[in-house]
């Protein structure tokens, strides 16, 4: 289990790398908005995937990382490994966006697809893993990346310490699992409400089951939200801090295409469908939080022609 001292650890080493992002209050929600997105990969997976390179051995580091993702912790572990100076590979869905494509080479990352699902693609990243001597930075299902995504909470509580509840988008459960174990750590009572697509409810399937349930198939124009299932070590920290999630939401497609051109419009913000999941889910009543509220903004690396639908 991730400590408040590992989190505060990866917080000091993230000062200067990560942005530390700012709390907007936007009127028209009555919340804030934690810009994630705005993080030099366009998303929160910068941080994870920072302190899980980081806290590699040089020796285990040196010959090169490699991931499996549908985007954006495919450009962070890019992004990191750059900073480190040693090769990233990330292997990405056939029906990877291209913006997200580009991402990754921008930062140095060498692409190679896989399929369609995020099993199809972790299983082609362990097998050249195992080939080529590379380090395997897992997307959301190992203690670091919570670690590292846990300082998004840190600032949340610095920057508001009176913060009640805060909503999160669900894919395969680091964020969550991070926000919740970064809370506890700066104290904070406040509360925690997961978004998921309607096509991919696996967080909502695993609380259900006691366990984490894997999905046959998922879909939704979130792409960053449609893994088959949640992560091992990150549903081991939302059971051990059960009592802190307040539900689980699901929003529909329309929802989200509304709730990115919203922020698009009304707030200035380029959002990716899976960063405004959180928007989509207040506005669409899925979430009624209380009290201060906060909406995590996990990133906003979206397809242009979206914006013009």
């Amino acid at each position: 289990m991730v400590t408040a001292e590992a989190v505060r650890e990866a917080a000091g080493a993230l000062a200067g790398v990560a942005v530390r992002t700012p709390l907007v209050w936007v009127e028209p929600l009555k919340a804030y908005l934690k810009l994630e997105s705005l993080q030099p990969v366009g998303a929160f997976k910068a941080r994870g995937a920072f302190t899980a390179v980081r806290r590699l051995s040089d020796a285990a580091r040196a010959p090169g990382v490699i991931t499996y993702s549908s985007g954006n912790h495919g450009q962070a572990v890019a992004w990191a490994a750059q900073r480190f100076g040693v090769r990233a590979v990330v292997v990405m869905p056939e029906t990877a966006p291209a913006v997200k494509v580009a991402g990754v080479k921008k930062w140095g990352g060498e692409v190679v697809f896989a399929g369609r699902t995020s099993a199809d693609r972790q299983a082609k990243a362990e097998a050249l893993a195992a080939g080529e001597h590379l380090a395997l930075v897992p997307p959301f299902d190992h203690p670091d990346v919570i670690a590292g995504q846990a300082t998004v909470a840190l600032e949340i509580v610095e920057d508001l310490p009176d913060v009640e509840t805060v909503v999160v988008p669900v894919g395969g459960g680091g964020l969550i699992a991070g926000v919740v174990t970064g809370l506890a750590a700066a104290g904070s009572r406040a509360r925690v409400w997961g978004v998921e697509p309607v096509g991919a409810p696996k967080l909502t399937r695993s609380l259900a089951a006691g366990a984490p349930v894997r999905l046959d198939r998922t879909a939704s124009l979130a792409d960053g939200l449609i893994t088959l299932t949640v992560g091992a070590a990150p549903f081991a920290h939302l059971l051990a801090q059960r009592e802190r999630i307040a539900g689980v939401a699901l929003v529909e497609d329309d929802s989200l295409r509304e709730a990115v051109h919203f922020l698009h419009r009304e707030c200035r913000l380029t959002v990716e469908p899976s960063g405004a999941a959180t928007t989509a889910a207040l506005r669409s009543g899925a979430v009624r939080p209380s009290g201060t509220t906060v909406l995590v903004v996990s990133g906003g690396n979206v397809d242009p022609l979206l914006l013009e639908d």
